[in-house]
């Protein structure tokens, strides 16, 4: 199955998705108006929305909230992303300028926040404790993510059980609460729950250890960032880590530098380290342990298309070049 045909499946959820998010993004504030339709509809490619659906009509075909958790889910993407941006300091995303870029820092910031007292709200409206529960856990650990990648930064000595631990807790958690409330919102039993509970957590980690892979091997016309964007930042990613260890001593302390310096001016050398030592293939063969412990996960759930289109995610996570 095909990404095309994975979003085709599931086309008549996410235009009222879209049409939810464009409802409840409105303010009276002008300025929330601007940014927030600015973000939300910078061509990402909604993908925790679309696992959500996914996992809710693979247990029930008349599930009858997973529209309204599909928008908030992206909203609290999306307040991430606004504070990621500022954070790291990001000027590109999605091959656009970043909103702190064009509206300035503290704007972004603010317009996050509107975003997720908004999924706060809407998660009231729901009215169910497990919901509020698991969201509210989900973005609690996503903060927690992002201070841990924080001290991270700059840090050549981060281990790789370190980097793993920030990317569960950053990015895999919000993959995990969208597919784990498929199952909740349908009210599904204990091991169906965790199943899903388990697809989304290794289907989140394969995802971002390939957007790792890609920060070194794609270019900014497929990615929308530039090469090299987390060393810029200080970020040590596993290529990083794994080149470190197994490199030359000179060639570990020229990465050593360019994490503590946020240095770019040795990137050829460095991403020839990279490929030279093999970090790019443990990277990418580290991703694809989770995309199969991700599809394992799925042995218990019906037979149905759905459940074939979030194989076919698992897949497209490890194989994509954008």
């Amino acid at each position: 199955m095909k990404i095309e045909e994975i979003y085709n499946l599931i086309a008549p959820d996410m235009e009222q998705v879209n049409a939810c998010i464009q409802r409840r993004l409105h303010s009276d504030v002008v300025l929330i108006n601007q940014v927030g339709t600015y973000i939300i509809n910078s061509g990402g490619k909604r993908l925790r929305p679309v696992i959500h659906l996914l996992s809710a009509r693979a247990f029930n075909q008349e599930c009858s909230q997973h529209i309204d958790l599909a928008a908030i889910i992206e909203f609290i993407h999306t307040a991430t992303l606004l504070h990621d941006d500022v954070v790291d300091g990001s000027d590109l995303r999605r091959g656009e300028s970043t909103a702190n870029n064009l509206w300035g820092n503290e704007a972004s910031v603010l317009v996050g926040d509107f975003l997720y007292s908004r999924s706060f709200q809407m998660m009231v409206e729901i009215g169910s404790m497990r919901v509020m529960e698991i969201l509210a856990d989900a973005t609690n650990t996503i903060a927690e993510g992002e201070v841990q990648q924080l001290l991270n930064c700059h840090d050549p000595d981060t281990t790789e059980a370190r980097y793993l631990e920030v990317i569960h807790n950053k990015t895999a958690k919000l993959f995990e609460a969208a597919s784990r409330l498929g199952a909740v919102i349908t009210n599904r039993g204990q091991a169906e729950e965790a199943a899903m509970t388990a697809y989304g957590m290794h289907l989140g980690c394969a995802f971002q250890l390939i957007d790792d892979v890609l920060d070194y091997t794609s270019d900014s016309e497929n990615t929308g960032k530039n090469i090299g964007d987390d060393l810029a930042e200080g970020k040590p990613t596993l290529p990083l880590i794994h080149a470190m260890q197994n490199g030359t001593p000179e060639q570990a302390k020229i990465i050593r530098i360019a994490i503590e310096e946020d240095g770019l001016e040795n990137i050829a050398q460095i991403i020839e380290t990279i490929e030279s030592t093999g970090a790019i293939d443990y990277t990418a063969r580290c991703a694809q342990v989770e995309a199969e412990k991700a599809i394992e996960a799925l042995e218990i759930i019906p037979a149905s298309d759905y459940k074939d289109a979030l194989i076919a995610l698992a897949h497209f996570a490890v194989n994509r070049k954008y």
